[in-house]
């Protein structure tokens, strides 16, 4: 769908072009080097990878290639900072397994990236094609495996549609709700040899305003007392993200934004009214209800967002969705009007649209905002006598943090500090697993420093959580990525505690954890790592901390040790 004529005409966002293709030739290379010449093609910058022998061909046309290949220790890391790369950029986050148990291992990446809606492309390696069926080493059946939980499983069967098979996946890991892309790659048939001419980048349509789209959003606008948008989604730019904020302060209008994807409308601005997910304060749940009309905005309201398909059932209230999916999948509750468009298309249609400002707009806006800020308020910077606490961290970290500081989150009561706290004034400034996936934080955090080298990137881990793919730091010390990992140590599985409590009180069970020397463990992987007991320790450790990061251009590790049943809120 395009945007007619009959609209007023403004010049389009700054727009990802396709990379240039190869010029036609007669050369030849292997299968695997086109891979990667079709790879670099697209502009991919980064593989997450774990060595397997199934596809040494393509690890062949890494070497010296423009491609950074980032070594990780386990599958799982390399799928987790695949997908985060991909919430991070206008491309899809390539990792590279082997075949069987390496597969079985990134599956945990594929989800995150299948129900957060990531573009991403996983290659498998996988057992000489003339072995197929025969139950050889390692072998199994990756459409089987793989099909329930990937746009799109495809195997390199014919050696000569190697770049476009590339060219494939990515425009399908990219085109319509974006997601995770599953390449099966034959360690016999990446080995011939073909013609090394590219296949093109395949262009992927971004949706658009038609005219009766735009005058049925205007009118609904017009009509509304009480308007909130809802903003989401990993398919945004900055640029777009800057022109919606800048519209919606000029009509006094508020934003929410989904659970862990804040940073679209900024922390500061004067229109951004809090998350709405697991955790949130209850005046921000409870604009669901109060709202006479939600825009959400690269997401739809699925079951995280209505409170477990409870929330805004009622099909007398108006709801907007744009969203370029146009099977709506995951939404729940009433649909008003379906918009089909990404969100910078759609922003750069909105902003055409000047409204007169209502004072219930600025009211309601005023009223929301002035509890977000509340909400928001950091703690007393203390510290307090005895044991060490995670406000006190967040009352003297935050103030260090420049604009353009990033956190990643994993899953558990750890990551409330975050949502609570942390300043997100850029879009991508809060990279997490919306599919509550544990273990995302470190994998993630490493992602994310390598992918933006200057900015300040912190993730805040749970005890359980860091243990599950802390050896992912290992590759930070490795390629140089300087996250600050704050690991906040409870000594248990803090929110299947909370949950277990709820419902079977005073009966804990299989939720206690004995830990090691989390500060010890950084060090040992050849960061910067201090432990905290005492409240009283926290700024002198932050200090250090940043100072090692800084000077030493290491990662470092606050080893945070607090009370089991400590709260955000």
């Amino acid at each position: 769908m395009t945007t007619t004529s009959e609209l007023p005409q403004a010049s389009s966002f700054p727009r990802v072009s396709a990379p240039s293709t190869a010029a036609t030739s007669s050369a030849t290379k292997s299968a695997g080097h086109v891979i990667v010449d079709s790879l670099a093609a697209h502009g991919v910058e980064r593989a997450y990878v774990v060595p397997g022998e199934s596809f040494l061909d393509v690890l062949d046309g890494l070497h010296q290639s423009a491609i950074e290949t980032v070594v990780c220790r386990h599958e799982g890391g390399a799928a987790y900072m695949a997908e985060a790369a991909g919430k991070m950029q206008q491309l899809p986050g390539i990792a590279m397994v082997t075949r069987g148990p390496g597969a079985a291992n990134a599956h945990v990446g594929l989800h995150t990236a299948w129900q957060d809606s990531t573009p991403m492309v996983l290659f498998v390696g996988l057992i000489p094609f003339e072995h197929r069926d025969r139950e050889a080493f390692q072998e199994f059946d990756i459409k089987a495996w793989f099909d329930t939980g990937a746009k799109r499983v495809m195997v390199l069967d014919h050696a000569e549609r190697a770049s476009e098979i590339v060219a494939e996946a990515i425009f399908a890991a990219m085109s319509g709700r974006p997601g995770p892309v599953v390449v099966g790659l034959p360690e016999d048939i990446i080995r011939k040899e073909i013609s090394a001419d590219l296949h093109p980048p395949i262009p992927v349509a971004p949706g658009g305003m038609t005219v009766t789209d735009w005058k049925a959003l205007q009118a609904a606008l017009k009509e509304a007392d009480k308007p909130l948008f809802v903003t989401g989604g990993n398919d945004w730019t900055q640029e777009g993200a800057d022109a919606l904020t800048r519209w919606l302060e000029e009509h006094h209008l508020p934003a929410a934004a989904e659970w862990r994807c804040e940073g679209i409308v900024p922390f500061d601005s004067p229109s951004y009214v809090g998350p709405i997910g697991y955790g949130r304060p209850k005046p921000t749940y409870d604009l669901l209800e109060e709202t006479d009309l939600l825009v959400f905005v690269g997401t739809v309201p699925g079951d995280v967002l209505t409170d477990g398909f409870v929330a805004r059932q009622d099909w007398g209230k108006k709801n907007f969705l744009v969203t370029i999916d146009p099977s709506l999948r995951g939404r729940s509750g009433p649909v008003s009007y379906q918009i089909v468009a990404k969100p910078d298309v759609f922003v750069r249609d909105l902003v055409l649209m000047d409204l007169p400002v209502k004072d219930e707009w600025k009211a309601w806006t005023s009223r929301m905002r002035g509890e977000q800020e509340s909400f928001a308020a950091l703690p007393p910077a203390g510290p307090q006598t005895g044991q060490a606490r995670m406000d006190t961290l967040m009352a003297h970290l935050v103030p260090t943090l420049p604009d353009d500081a990033m956190v990643t989150l994993g899953a558990g009561e750890h990551t409330n500090w975050a949502h609570r706290y942390f300043p997100t004034k850029r879009y991508a400034s809060m990279v997490s697993a919306r599919n509550g996936s544990m273990g995302y934080s470190v994998p993630s955090a490493v992602a994310a420093s390598l992918t933006y080298p200057g900015r300040r990137v912190v993730t805040i881990a749970g005890d359980g959580e860091f243990l599950m793919n802390g050896q992912e730091l290992a590759t930070a010390a490795q390629y140089g990525a300087t996250p600050l990992v704050i690991v906040m140590d409870n000594q248990e599985y803090g929110t299947i505690r909370t949950h277990q409590e709820r419902h079977y009180p005073e009966r804990v069970s299989g939720t206690q954890l004995k830990n090691p020397e989390f500060a010890l463990m950084a060090q040992a992987f050849g960061g910067f790592g201090i432990k905290v007991e005492n409240d009283a320790d926290i700024p002198a450790a932050i200090e250090a901390a940043l100072k090692a990061i800084d000077e030493d251009k290491t990662f470092a590790l606050i080893h945070l040790v607090v009370e089991q049943r400590v709260k955000a809120y």
